[in-house]
């Protein structure tokens, strides 16, 4: 697969793209990659697939996922699909040889998880999972900060994933699926980047939720879901998932250490040495400033030196294991021990 671009001297390596709503942002990002190429996208809105391909001059355009995953020419492809289409789509990509960028989650259930972590084992390829926080300059300064000891030891974290998205679910095809969690399409996010922040697993959690504001829709899950941790180094941690919050989109970010603490807010957040008023100083550093295909150039760099990009295989099955664990404990309503698949 792929050709040698000769006045740069890199391998070309040519992308396909699977569903094209946050999917166009990664066929946008791909074509800015200096020697990479879309060579197809797939989407059954296919007006909408026209109109994509026409902006970005790509010829090749199917409604069918097989054209993409089975694609002699293809070397990556984006899976953006629904939900309940990575597994199948991330497994076909694997076996025909592909390296796949995954929207989150990559699956909705631990089986399908260790049929594509199976998969990617045994063709060795790489794989994401968009897990965008960590591309907020904002968050990515909390974890050097963290990292280096400036905090001291960190006994608590909390992050919290609140959004005004009900319709997602009580309309739109979420909410259609045979199963769908809240914490897996949102406080996943929050997941990943406090285990990021900490350089911990969480190995314990358990887990209440409601669904007081989608009852009597099609929706029949939690949507609105808290989980408590436990880390490997004993510090506690809280997550919180809610679609129906009358407020704009917000990413909460709390950081307890025994030497400082950190509070995200907007348009500043907010860090604190003390509980005196001279204690608290103002984060200007920008939060929101981060695009869905931030981690596109990263993973294309690593696919080309044969690294592993900043997003580990073993970060996006981790995750899973967590948010499967969180529904478990949620289900059994006990605490529920953490066991990784990698």
């Amino acid at each position: 697969m792929g050709s040698y671009n000769v006045a740069n001297k890199i391998k070309l390596l040519r992308t396909g793209v699977i569903g094209l709503g946050v999917g166009e942002q990664h066929v946008k990002t791909y074509q800015a990659i200096d020697g990479c190429e879309v060579k197809a996208i797939c989407d059954f809105d296919t007006d909408h697939m026209n109109r994509v391909g026409n902006d970005y001059g790509i010829n090749e355009r199917y409604d069918d996922y097989r054209r993409i995953t089975e694609h002699p020419d293809i070397d990556i492809v984006s899976i953006c699909t629904f939900d309940n289409y990575h597994a199948e789509q991330a497994i076909s990509s694997l076996n025909n040889g592909k390296h796949i960028m995954v929207e989150k989650p990559v699956a909705l259930n631990r089986h399908d998880a260790e049929r594509i972590l199976r998969a990617q084992q045994d063709n060795n390829r790489h794989i994401i999972s968009n897990f965008i926080l960590r591309k907020s300059p904002r968050f990515e300064e909390v974890r050097q900060q963290v990292q280096s000891g400036e905090f001291g030891e960190i006994f608590h974290i909390e992050g919290d994933y609140l959004h005004h998205i009900l319709h997602k679910v009580t309309e739109g095809w979420r909410g259609g699926m045979e199963f769908y969690c809240v914490a897996y399409g949102g406080g996943i996010h929050l997941i990943d980047l406090m285990r990021w922040i900490m350089g911990q697993e969480v190995i314990e959690v358990c887990s209440m939720g409601n669904n007081l504001l989608s009852r009597g829709s099609q929706f029949k899950f939690e949507d609105c879901l808290t989980s408590l941790f436990k880390f490997e180094g004993g510090a506690t941690g809280k997550t919180t998932t809610a679609f129906g919050l009358q407020r704009t989109k917000f990413h909460a970010l709390n950081v307890y250490g025994e030497r400082k603490s950190f509070v995200n807010d907007m348009p500043d957040a907010k860090l604190f040495d003390g509980d005196q008023p001279e204690n608290v100083h103002s984060v200007t550093t920008p939060y929101q400033s981060m695009k869905k295909g931030d981690h596109l150039p990263d993973f294309v760099q690593a696919i080309r030196t044969g690294n592993e990009p900043g997003v580990t295989v073993q970060d996006v099955f981790r995750v899973m294991d967590i948010c499967f664990a969180a529904w478990e404990a949620l289900q059994k309503q006990s605490t529920i021990k953490i066991t990784y698949s990698i």
